[in-house]
Formats: structure tokens, C-alpha cells, sequence
């Protein structure tokens, strides 16, 4: 019994060290390399300080929409609906969001509208958008805000982040710094 007990409590031991101060340290280390300190990035703005790693709704026709939170936007639960596509209100949720998008967008057709624009995250918190859901906003915007589509489109494309080493990941829009600089073109 000796042989088996001794060997299971040094090995308890150990990984309990391992797991609860030297993982942790090692951690807060690179964090504290990195930008901000961990903290995310941190963004000030009239009078407001938002995160620009956590989601924000918006969902006025003068600025570009969010994707849709399955926990209303509530960082301190993030989380999924957990309904499949055979689910009743789940398809009902998303029908209703394609029927409000429909009705704020004239002219763009259910076909355009892209999936991450009516179907919430995993987290329910993404902060980021896919270039085709700006894209698929641009006129409804241009036309509220007054703006020529080409001063808009060229907002986009420069919001546009570039996959992690050109290969890692799709192309994404960060909606929080695009309405911001959408506010700043058109304050111009």
C-alpha cells in the first residue's frame, strides 16, 4: 500500500503546484508583456470607456449593427443559446432578426444578409463582424448619415483586420471601432 500512496501524493503534490502557481504566473507573465497589461484594449470615448474585445449592441440605423448576444451583451455571463437549427424558437429568434434586418435594409435580399448578422456568437459576446455584414450595411448607412457609399466603403476597408499572419482566420471588422470612425468621418 506504501508503494502506490506515497508515489499518488507526491504526484497530488506536484500538479498542484504546477497547476495553481507556477501555470498561473507563467500567464500573468506574458500577460504583463502584452499590450495593456492583459486588460484588453480599452477605448475612451465621448465621456464613455468601453472594451473593444467585448461585444456592443448597437442597433440604430445611423451606425453599423452588431452581431446578435445570446446573453445581451452581459459580460459577466457570456455564453450560447445552445439551440440547433431544429429547434422552433431558435429558428423563429432568427427569422425575426432576418425580417428586421430586411425591413431597416430596402433592397438587400435574405440571401445577402450574412449569417453572423442574425445568429449570435458561442460567447454571445463577439465584438467582431465579417467584412460581407459592413458590406451589406453601407447603404442603409451612406443614405442616413448622408455620406457619399464610396467615403463608407472606404471606412470599411480600412477597419478591416487582416488574418493573424495572413493565415490564421477570416478578415473581421471590430463593429465598436468602425462606429467610431464612422461617427469621426461624419463629423468632418
Amino acid at each position: 500500500m506504501k508503494t502506490h500512496i506515497l508515489p499518488a501524493i507526491k504526484l497530488t503534490l506536484g500538479t498542484l503546484i504546477l497547476f495553481t502557481v507556477l501555470y498561473p504566473a507563467l500567464i500573468w507573465a506574458f500577460a504583463q508583456v502584452s499590450p495593456n497589461q492583459g486588460k484588453g484594449e480599452i477605448i475612451n470615448y465621448n465621456g464613455h470607456t468601453y472594451y473593444s474585445n467585448i461585444g456592443q449592441s448597437f442597433t440604430e440605423d445611423q451606425y453599423f449593427w452588431s452581431r446578435p448576444s445570446a446573453v445581451d451583451y452581459n459580460a459577466s455571463g457570456s455564453g450560447a443559446s445552445n439551440k440547433g437549427p431544429s429547434n422552433k424558437e431558435y429558428l423563429q429568434v432568427v427569422q425575426t432578426r432576418i425580417d428586421t434586418f430586411m425591413q431597416h435594409n430596402p433592397g438587400i435580399k435574405k440571401s445577402d444578409i450574412p449569417v453572423d448578422l442574425v445568429t449570435a456568437s458561442g460567447s454571445g459576446l463577439d465584438p467582431n463582424m465579417s467584412v460581407q455584414a459592413a458590406k451589406v450595411q453601407i447603404q442603409r448607412i451612406a443614405a442616413v448619415r448622408n455620406l457619399a457609399l464610396s467615403e463608407v466603403e472606404q471606412l470599411v476597408d480600412q477597419q478591416t483586420e487582416k488574418p493573424l499572419w495572413g493565415l490564421f482566420g477570416p478578415e473581421k471588422i471590430n463593429v465598436l471601432k468602425l462606429n467610431i470612425a464612422l461617427d469621426q468621418l461624419s463629423k468632418k
